[in-house]
């Protein structure tokens, strides 16, 4: 190793669209370069550490893990796929020099993979492509290589982005090849490939400078920043300050440093540049994007700009009936506590004031994004009320201007026409229609971000499940003009009280159900879906007539249809502009703003 170059040491991130394999190659390169033991329990998807990853099988936070080979080490960022949480891309791939790009071998290159690699490539990071699942039986190598060579031309900046080996492998199976036609194998090519043409970290001064790219928590050592030792050595017990634009903290000292071993941290006293690491005991006002420097050269490392929020939400103390019964979160200041510790580590969330000390507008990429802090919020015992979501207009030139996302669908051919008429209601323009093998084709569109609101369900149940759907930022476009809303109307209950089978065999034919026998329920909670497009009061809680009178057919079982299950996010997808979602660790109610029918005469 010279002064500039380190020879030992390889970053690299793994980045593809949702559900390509990611997690599970990152098993297996644990696994096979010795850093976990093969015949481990827990080496299923281990970098999938939250619960909702795991329930969902999709990568959230941006991790970082390291595998050992001989003479070398090989740092190893695990990104999300999906656009939603593109924060935690673009500034994760500030700590690498490469990136392997995982494709799958039957549905090629997806929205999300155009997005990780336009990203990817505007930070002139060297690729490397591995087409995963070559085991599937509708696998088809050689149109997706084909694809994916016309994205790379579609993206790159300059001739050395065209250059870049082609492995094939299966996460799954735990091997990669050289050869499309393999069938088994190992690691070994990938590992290869990673250390023949990844570049080595260098660095052009010997002056400190640690860019922190993610943040943890720890209630004994406080904020623990982790990032990239873009040069210089960073020591414990040495003078260092915080940089991050015209902020410059006063002299401090780290108190502990880690390096990542695995998916574990170890201790030591130094770093060299290069190096990803964890430092605590610095500056309370650490942030992402901050740059730790000497203190006699405070030199902050550029920081890449993150995208901005296209939605928002309101997110509000619950003001229900059954406020308190079911959580223990329930105050505004517990709230804000808690949305300004997520703002600590998600950078492409926004938090506002508003005119109601008790309600917070949140805004972020998407509404996956948005939704994912709601149900991890609710998990923690928080109770609270969410608004239909938003998109974030802007004036441009005088003009209004609104979000627009490409979107991509690849679906059979029988369901080509109900798809684009719908789209085309919701403003979609038709760019571009690609007939595919077995009989389905693929389609983009320009849409409106909120003609994307309340589709994506929509669109399963449209296509039966077999659709294929991915969308990505465009930017901003004059206002597309008026949309409509949901077509249909709410069952709204005029009664507090427990649902009964007797009601709700009566109103089976008024429309679709959201509640069952015994449910409790408060006047203005919506109850089911209306047939027809106006909101109709009923009432769940009647009771059956008793008498002494019995005649044929009055003694019948009520024969209920199950009611629809309502989550989160088909919650968002649903309701309107005059409703609420009252979220608990135990249940997702859907309410009217005005719980009293004649309130919500009036502020019509």
């Amino acid at each position: 190793m010279n002064k500039n170059t380190r020879s030992d040491l390889r970053n690299i991130a793994i980045i593809a669209h949702v559900d390509h394999g990611k997690t599970t190659l990152v098993d297996e390169m644990l696994k096979q370069s010795g850093t976990i033991a093969s015949g481990s329990g827990d080496v299923d998807r281990i970098m999938d550490s939250g619960d909702i990853e795991k329930e969902r099988g999709i990568t959230i936070l941006a991790k970082n893990t390291s595998i050992n080979l001989p003479g070398t080490k090989i740092n190893i960022v695990d990104t999300p796929g999906h656009m939603d949480f593109g924060g935690e891309v673009e500034r994760t791939l500030q700590m690498v020099e490469g990136f392997l790009l995982l494709v799958d071998a039957a549905e090629g290159p997806l929205p999300g993979t155009r997005f990780v690699l336009q990203k990817a490539l505007l930070l002139d990071l060297k690729p490397i492509v591995l087409i995963n699942k070559i085991d599937r039986k509708d696998a088809d190598i050689d149109r997706v290589e084909n694809e994916i060579h016309d994205l790379f031309l579609d993206l790159a900046h300059h001739e050395d982005h065209l250059e870049f080996p082609v492995l094939y492998g299966s996460s799954k199976l735990g091997f990669v090849s050289t050869d499309k036609n393999a069938t088994s194998g190992n690691m070994t090519p990938l590992f290869d490939a990673i250390l023949q043409h990844v570049p080595h970290p260098s660095q052009e001064d010997d002056n400190l400078r640690l860019l922190i790219t993610n943040l943890d928590y720890s209630d004994y050592l406080g904020v623990i920043g982790i990032g990239k030792v873009v040069s210089g050595t960073v020591k414990i017990g040495t003078e260092i300050i915080c940089c991050k634009n015209d902020y410059i903290s006063k002299p401090t000292k780290i108190t502990r440093l880690y390096e990542f071993e695995g998916v574990s941290k170890k201790d030591v006293d130094s770093a060299d540049f290069g190096e990803i690491v964890a430092v605590s005991g610095v500056d309370e006002k650490l942030s992402i994007g901050t740059t730790i420097c000497d203190v006699e050269h405070p030199l902050p490392v550029p920081y890449v700009e993150i995208d901005e929020p296209t939605l928002s939400v309101n997110i509000s103390v619950n003001s229900s009936p059954f406020c308190g019964t079911e959580g223990k979160l329930l105050t505004s200041r517990q709230i804000r506590a808690r949305l300004e510790k997520e703002l600590k580590t998600n950078v492409a969330l926004k938090v506002e004031e508003t005119s109601s000390a008790e309600k917070f507008k949140v805004s972020g990429r998407g509404q996956l994004h948005l939704g994912i802090l709601i149900e991890t919020m609710r998990r923690e015992g928080f109770e609270l009320e969410v608004s239909a979501p938003e998109v974030i207009y802007k004036d441009i030139d005088g003009k209004k201007h609104e979000p627009v996302e490409l979107l991509t669908v690849n679906i059979e051919k029988e369901h080509q026409g109900e798809v684009i008429r719908v789209l085309g209601e919701r403003k979609g323009l038709m760019q571009n229609i690609e007939t595919i093998e077995n009989g389905r084709i693929c389609i983009e569109f320009k849409i409106p971000a909120r003609g994307l609101i309340g589709f994506r369900s929509l669109f399963v149940v449209m296509t039966k499940g077999t659709g294929l759907i991915g969308s990505r930022f465009a930017g901003y476009e004059p206002y597309f003009g008026h949309m409509e809303g949901r077509l249909k109307g709410s069952l709204n209950s005029m009664e507090s009280g427990s649902a009964t089978a007797f009601a709700l065999d009566l109103l089976q034919a008024r429309g679709t159900l959201f509640v069952g026998p015994t449910t409790k329920i408060y006047e203005g909670m919506i109850v089911g879906e209306h047939t027809r497009d106006n909101d109709l009061d009923v009432n769940p809680t009647k009771k059956k007539k008793l008498s002494n009178m019995r005649s044929s057919g009055t003694d019948d079982t009520a024969m209920l249809a199950p009611p629809r299950i309502i989550e989160l996010e088909s919650a968002l997808d649903w309701i309107n502009s005059d409703e609420l979602i009252e979220v608990t660790p135990k249940s997702i109610r859907l309410r009217k703003k005005f719980l009293k029918a004649v309130e919500r005469k009036r502020s019509k």
